[in-house]
């Protein structure tokens, strides 16, 4: 094999040394600072990224703290709204029921009046009655005619104590 023949190492020490040269110069000069570049610029995508997440993070929790606001403020608001037609549905109850009350206080008033109206109407006629056939049965039993007047109050008494 030629590469172990001892006459040709010095040719191939010093070959194997500038090509070593040339390689390291190659690589510390083109492929490194590629390398270093694509390293760097995966690094700044990335922070890029991260800055862009939190960014993004804390516009959704403004967002969402925004929301969460909107929300109890709906909330409230629709309590006071409902509290509100809750007092007026119960201001316009409490005036029908007062409405109704009155009305039905009159109309008891009024039958109260009509009730002693008939009763006096029939205490009257019931005097008039009694009167009449006490004064037919006096005639009839004791063949006597009494005095109108006299039989009237006699049955206004009679009624005033049976009171």
């Amino acid at each position: 094999m030629p590469q172990f023949d001892p006459s040709t190492f010095a040719s191939q020490l010093f070959w194997l040394f500038v090509m070593f040269v040339a390689l390291y110069w190659v690589v510390s000069k083109i492929a490194v600072p590629r390398i270093g570049e694509v390293l760097e610029q995966r690094a700044r995508v990335i922070q890029d990224d991260l800055d862009r997440a939190t960014q993004l993070k804390a516009e959704t929790d403004a967002a969402v703290a925004a929301y969460d606001k909107a929300m109890a403020e709906a909330r409230n608001q629709a309590y006071e709204h409902m509290r509100v037609i809750q007092a007026d549905m119960k201001a316009v109850a409490d005036k029908r029921t007062a409405d109704i009350t009155a009305q039905v206080n009159k109309q008891i008033g009024e039958a109260e009046t009509r009730i002693a109206a008939a009763k006096q109407t029939a205490m009257d006629s019931l005097k008039t009655v009694a009167a009449e056939t006490a004064r037919d049965v006096v005639a009839k039993l004791a063949g006597l005619s009494p005095d109108t007047g006299a039989v009237e109050q006699a049955v206004a008494s009679a009624l005033k104590e049976t009171r």
